[in-house]
């Protein structure tokens, strides 16, 4: 791997792309330091220190890469644009308009695109006024009355921050997927995500005992092993394409086969499901009591709302379970719907052999895929209630990585070693993977 690494910083056009990337995540770093106007940095460690909002922002915390825990003009991260591009790709069946664009070419992709960018700016609007509330009403922001009121400009200048951050924060993922290595948006998160793991690592080791430290390890060790083999794992279906001829030439006739994956959602369900959870305690925020403020009826339903989905308690982590498993399944049939592998087969003359085109054909293709999937969709629900799992055993719920954030380092460092490893062998170098 060594000499992998020298033969890379050898080209000049990857030596570049390399360095461009490492570049531009030094400066999201520096970026992701700069505060938002008076805010009570005490008292907003008290509250991240807090379990009752550990859950609540962890998720953003994640993508931010410790941003929203310093309330940075980048505390969002890439998080709503993330959002946004869900919400547009399970659009795409539903709306034919959509749908029809999306098969332009690259021009519809482009436009889609476009439409994620459009609906970011709302949903970072929305999400930064709702966590200028919350913190307001626990009492970080020294002297400013955030909301509607006599600070209005100062409330619009935050939460316009907020959302510049966050679209500049988008721009600067697009800008490695052009000119770096490895999908931008990815990478942005793995940085922010690695950024943290030294903090991570210090409090895991300062807590705990000898023999938990070794549970942890061994689970830790574990765990990203069995990431990887999930994420590489892959049902190949035989494909055979007939023999045609044209003119004087013969052309079909080779073998070859359909790659499925045994997750072929990625880290998408866990994304979409901690979303969804969070979005009762987002909601719930702008009703909750004021610190010293009497509580009226609304007040304590929100409340209720509040914690029940933002706890540590085993109802938040049995639906987390329930609805990643559930959203493994649908973002599976949605994406394999949009291939449709069944007609392209029969287009170009390919076929299963012993199964008819067409229709059978999507058919068995459905049950192969639901059947695989179901070890996928049960693992992804493991790898996130894993906090919950190990605390038993190590008597923390602490990770050095979230399920997610390994989910992540994993997949977009097995996602860059792949793009090394086409740049070196395209120019006959040896590669990562031997």
């Amino acid at each position: 791997m060594l000499q992998a690494v020298q033969n890379a910083f050898r080209l000049p056009d990857l030596r570049r792309r390399i360095l461009f990337t490492i570049a531009v995540l030094v400066i999201y770093r520096f970026l992701a330091h700069i505060p938002v106007p008076g805010v009570d940095v005490i008292k907003l460690r008290d509250i991240f220190a807090g379990s009752q909002f550990g859950t609540l922002f962890n998720m953003l915390d994640l993508f931010s890469g410790g941003a929203m825990s310093q309330y940075s003009i980048l505390s969002f991260g890439v998080y709503p644009y993330i959002t946004a591009t869900i919400i547009m790709q399970l659009l795409l069946p539903i709306v034919p308009a959509l749908e029809a664009l999306s098969k332009e070419g690259e021009q519809g992709r482009q436009r889609i695109n476009l439409y994620s960018y459009i609906l970011t700016v709302p949903l970072a609007i929305l999400q930064a006024y709702a966590q200028g509330v919350l913190f307001y009403n626990q009492g970080v922001f020294k002297s400013i009355q955030f909301g509607i009121g006599s600070d209005t400009l100062i409330t619009i200048a935050i939460v316009l921050s907020m959302t510049a951050g966050t679209l500049l924060a988008v721009w600067l993922g697009e800008l490695i997927t052009e000119s770096g290595i490895g999908n931008g948006v990815s990478i942005i998160i793995f940085g922010g995500i690695v950024a943290r793991s030294p903090q991570n690592i210090r409090g895991v080791f300062a807590n705990q005992n000898i023999g938990a430290l070794f549970l942890f390890i061994i689970i830790t060790v574990i765990t990203i092993a069995g990431i990887v083999l999930i994420q590489e794992g892959q049902r190949r279906i035989p494909v055979q394409y007939a023999k045609r001829i044209r003119g004087n030439r013969m052309y079909g006739g080779q073998s070859t086969h359909i790659p499925l994956r045994v997750n072929s959602a990625g880290m998408i369900p866990l994304i979409f499901a901690s979303s969804i959870l969070l979005f009762p305690a987002v909601i719930a925020q702008f009703f909750l009591p004021a610190p010293g403020a009497q509580a009226s009826i609304i007040n304590n339903i929100a409340q209720t709302v509040y914690n029940a989905f933002n706890s540590s308690g085993p109802v938040y982590w049995i639906t987390y379970f329930i609805f990643v498993v559930g959203f493994t399944y649908f973002y599976t049939a949605v994406t394999f719907q949009q291939q449709n592998l069944p007609e392209n087969l029969q287009k170009f003359g390919g076929f299963i052999p012993g199964i008819r085109p067409g229709r059978p054909t999507q058919e068995y293709l459905n049950r192969v895929l639901n059947r695989i999937t179901l070890v996928g969709a049960l693992f992804l629900g493991v790898v996130a209630v894993l906090p919950f799992l190990i605390k038993p055993i190590t008597g923390t719920t602490n990770l050095i990585f979230s399920s997610t954030g390994i989910l992540i380092v994993v997949g977009v460092v097995l996602d860059t070693m792949r793009q090394l490893e086409a740049q070196l062998l395209m120019r006959h170098y040896e590669g990562f993977i031997k």
